[in-house]
């Protein structure tokens, strides 16, 4: 794993632009040739079989510098390829859910993929985003989140009745590893810019309110790297269905954070953090956007709040720490 992280964030910080937009192609063909883009994909499929602990290193790194690729979404995408038997095609991949019409709304990077997976239910289909009639939109980071409609649909297959339960979990768990990067990112640029300006002749950092700021902030990064890692641990060891509320817990605790960290930051920056010229803004701005992405706190706290009830006051401690 540690060769995995090193490689992940050398990468991602090779790729590192403050003033780009859109799809960064240079960064999606290295992705492909060290084999990061279809991590956990089998070998078989295309994919490099690597293990659930590789995937938390590298989709934490491409959090962390605001990596302008579909990572999680290829992830996805050729996962549920995988499953209907489907041929995984190269290139970065799209995913959305069917909602019964021929409309896919705010499709992630829809205009600059080569292809959309579509899941209704357990019936799997890839689609030509080329052949539709694109409305292109954003979300607050300024990523795509593109309504299509019309798309060709390319190929179809049927999967394990179990990926509608398995699909919204591997997309928050995917989310939050990047989530709790870009919190990392934010804090890191805080406590550096606090050691560098000067106020009163002496680093701000010396001042006992912003020690304890960035304390607080990272406090919330801590708690949302080992909420997402633990989660694609019980993951890895249970399967997706089971880690169900580890997945919940992590989503939700990574949406926390983000609100909390990024708050902390742009209180440190001041003025000056809020500027398109600021690279603080790259961290930010994934933090509002994603924490609403894949599931809301209020969605997944639903979740954990549900299993919490159904377990009772007799089964509550071994819920929380998965003990029989």
């Amino acid at each position: 794993m540690s060769e995995v992280r090193e490689m992940a964030e050398q990468v991602f910080a090779d790729a590192w632009d403050v003033e780009a937009t859109g799809l960064d192609a240079g960064l999606w063909k290295t992705l492909e040739q060290t084999g990061l883009a279809r991590l956990t994909l089998p070998e078989e499929a295309g994919g490099s079989g690597g293990t659930l602990a590789d995937w938390v290193a590298v989709a934490t790194a491409a959090g962390q510098y605001a990596a302008r690729v579909p990572l999680v979404e290829t992830e996805l995408a050729a996962w549920l390829l995988h499953a209907a038997a489907l041929e995984v095609p190269t290139g970065p991949l799209s995913v959305a859910v069917d909602e019964g019409s021929d409309t896919l709304h705010r499709v992630p990077w829809g205009r600059a993929v080569g292809g959309v997976v579509v899941l209704a239910g357990d019936q799997v289909s890839l689609v030509d985003p080329a052949s539709a009639q694109v409305t292109e939109g954003t979300n607050v980071a300024e990523e795509p989140r593109d309504t299509l409609v019309g798309a060709r649909v390319v190929a179809e297959g049927t999967a394990p009745s179990t990926v509608a339960v398995e699909f919204p979990l591997r997309a928050a768990l995917g989310r939050s590893l990047l989530l709790a990067g870009a919190a990392r990112a934010a804090l890191a640029m805080s406590v550096r810019y606090a050691t560098e300006r000067v106020q009163f002749g002496r680093p701000i950092a010396k001042l006992q309110a912003i020690q304890q700021t960035l304390a607080l902030a990272g406090a919330e990064v801590a708690a949302a790297e080992a909420a997402s890692a633990a989660a694609a641990g019980e993951a890895q060891r249970l399967g997706f269905p089971e880690a169900a509320l580890a997945v919940a817990a992590a989503k939700a605790r990574c949406g926390e954070a983000a609100g909390e960290v990024a708050r902390i930051s742009h209180q440190v920056h001041g003025a000056i953090g809020f500027t398109r010229e600021h690279a603080l803004r790259l961290a930010t701005t994934r933090l509002w956007a994603w924490r609403d992405e894949d599931g809301s706190e209020s969605r997944w706290n639903g979740l954990v709040g549900a299993r919490a009830v159904e377990a009772g006051p007799d089964g509550l401690w071994a819920l929380l720490t998965g003990t029989p």
